[in-house]
């Protein structure tokens, strides 16, 4: 947004202060987001107590800048002001307003103690994980999970504490509203995933034996990750134990995979999901920066372009009838391997205890899952020490059987130790979105021509138009309807999983 041709000197003066407030607020922000990200890669276990505070210290400055007298007035005048002003202005007040009022709820205490519980949280899960030992971890979640519903006692909501938390991130969208949908999901799903399975089983298609040397796959992910559109002048590629993407301000956007040298697709997977991520990022008005217009609007939508490049793209056909050439070149095991038989590789499906490790006709069967689990945890309904054992109930009773130990069961997901309670469902929300989002663009035909080739520029143009460009100013469901003609809805995801897998 250019401030300076927006109409007349009393407009600009209250745009610039209630904008130059929220700039510094991001900017505050995304210091936090550098030291968080360096907590991900490269601090010593030693460090972890002072980040920690370094952290809740800088989420409190933010929490106390966003609910102070200064924002609440300079939002209070130019809200005032903004008559006859533009949409996007007026939607970046709306959102600004939206966020101020959710803000104002809680105490700096309370999130700098949050922060804090967060931050020690994430190495305690990460020692628990390794050692498969949820009691060590359980305090920690306990006062998580305690944090979470103060929080969402404050913030209120209309018909359960989940609806309170999933206003974090994906706004304007109600519990009720995500249960239907899973409930809509949930047999055919377990019909296509039953199918999937079955038909993989009788055909086997194992990848060749490693080694998978580490720096060959950094070179050929790299490689893909680039001719999609990713900026590696505003980016790069580290390694963790979770994979992730960050953005640490304009022009930084980091993402991270982790390598296993028996299974090169692993990695690759992870950057192309990753990639995803950065390519939305990247892609949001980078003069906006801090402001709605120059954010992205919801998890699920950010989801929806993650699982967009790294499914409907990166399993096609087309895309490995392109990258298959090159990948012999990089792992010669491949040189014997035929292109049909890694197809059916990438594309096998089989019932895995790891939600990160699993296929596309099972993966929403995890976040069901974890959807029932958390809205039980929240309501009082399992405590703390009852989770290992709902978790393997609910596990056995979608997936046949049970979990062999706690890392590969309800301690495997980083997000819980981030008090990230209420995410999980927007995974699901994802791949809705990416299916009905991939229709859409294809009706395009420069967009279907060049992803018939394996040339995807076009996808991205669109995606840059209907998704990136309008930032946070639509509500998720409004994106939706604005890109696609509908809201989220369950039919095109159901269709590629049987087009695909049955």
């Amino acid at each position: 947004m250019n401030f300076f041709a927006i109409g007349g000197i009393s407009r600009m003066t209250w745009r610039m202060r209630i904008f130059d407030l929220a700039r510094r607020h991001a900017t505050i922000r995304s210091i936090g987001s550098v030291i968080g990200w360096d907590q991900e890669t490269y601090l010593p276990p030693s460090g972890a107590g002072h980040r920690a505070a370094q952290l809740a210290w800088i989420s409190a400055r933010a929490h106390e800048l966003a609910v102070s007298g200064e924002w609440r007035d300079a939002l209070g005048e130019a809200e005032a002001a903004d008559v006859g002003a533009d949409p996007e202005t007026t939607a970046n007040l709306r959102e600004l307003r939206r966020g101020f009022d959710r803000a104002t709820r809680l105490p700096v205490e309370l999130v700098a103690r949050a922060s804090e519980a967060s931050s020690l949280a994430k190495h305690a899960w990460a020692k628990a994980r390794a050692d498969s030992d949820f009691a060590t971890f359980a305090p920690h979640l306990r006062k998580l999970l305690d944090i979470a519903r103060e929080k969402a006692e404050l913030w209120g909501y209309a018909d359960e504490p989940y609806d309170a938390l999933l206003e974090n991130y994906e706004r304007a969208t109600s519990t009720a509203e995500v249960a239907a949908l899973f409930d809509q999901l949930k047999p055919e799903l377990r019909r296509i995933a039953a199918g999937a399975v079955e038909r993989s089983a009788a055909r086997r298609a194992t990848l060749p034996p490693g080694p998978y040397s580490v720096a060959a796959q950094q070179r050929f992910n790299a490689r893909v990750a680039e001719s999609l559109g990713y900026d590696f002048t505003a980016g790069r590629i580290d390694t963790a134990t979770h994979p992730f993407c960050t953005s640490l301000g304009p022009g930084d956007v980091r993402m991270t995979t982790r390598y296993d040298e028996n299974d090169f697709t692993s990695s690759l997977f992870g950057v192309l999901h990753e990639t995803g991520h950065g390519l939305y990022e990247q892609g949001l008005p980078r003069d906006d920066f801090g402001l709605p217009s120059g954010s992205s609007v919801s998890l699920g939508i950010h989801e929806s372009q993650s699982r967009l490049w790294e499914n409907h793209v990166g399993r096609s056909r087309p895309f490995w009838e392109k990258w298959y050439p090159e990948a012999r070149e990089c792992f010669p095991q491949l040189a014997d391997f035929p292109l049909e038989e890694f197809l059916a590789h990438i594309r096998r499906a089989e019932f895995s205890p790891i939600r990160v490790e699993a296929d596309e006709a099972t993966y929403d069967l995890h976040i069901i899952l974890r959807f029932g689990i958390e809205r039980r945890m929240l309501r009082g309904e399992i405590t703390v020490e009852e989770i290992p054992s709902a978790w393997n109930d609910e596990f056995r009773d979608l997936f046949g059987f049970t979990p062999a130990d706690d890392r590969r069961g309800c301690l495997q997901d980083i997000h819980w130790s981030m008090g990230g309670l209420g995410y999980f469902a927007t995974y699901s929300l994802g791949n809705l979105n990416a299916a009905q989002l991939f229709e859409a663009a294809k009706r395009d035909t420069t967009v279907a021509a060049g992803c018939k080739r394996a040339d995807y520029a076009a996808l991205l143009r669109w995606m840059r138009e209907h998704v990136h460009a309008p930032g946070a100013t639509l509500d998720p469901a409004d994106l939706m309807r604005q890109a696609t003609g509908s809201p989220p809805a369950t039919d095109a995801y159901l269709a590629h999983l049987r087009s695909r897998y049955l």
